[in-house]
């Protein structure tokens, strides 16, 4: 059930324009410092998993959660390894749920 209510979460940030996805993105976003969360499909692969260093470096949270075919799905596209969330509400609505 929580993990229906966190895609559907993503969904809605990703329709509110609130969120970035692929590694390029998500690494600019937190850089920057307009991601305040960063999700990682489990199934990504070791090297897109580099995204811990970099957000416990830059003291963003990090969550590793779901598929890369149910997050692409929330965000009505293709395969998502990661996203960065740039809403404050909607980042803290998706860390209280997981």
């Amino acid at each position: 059930m929580k993990n229906n209510r966190v895609l559907s979460l993503i969904g809605l940030a990703t329709k509110a324009g609130k969120t970035v996805s692929g590694e390029f993105s998500t690494e600019k976003s937190v850089k920057t410092r307009k991601g305040l969360l960063v999700i990682v499909a489990e199934d990504a692969s070791e090297n897109t998993k580099k995204f811990r260093n970099m957000c416990s470096f830059y003291e963003v949270p990090i969550f590793f959660f779901s598929d890369k075919e149910s997050l692409g799905r929330a965000m009505g596209k293709e395969y998502r390894a990661c996203l960065a969330v740039q809403d404050e509400n909607f980042a803290k609505a998706i860390m209280k749920e997981v």
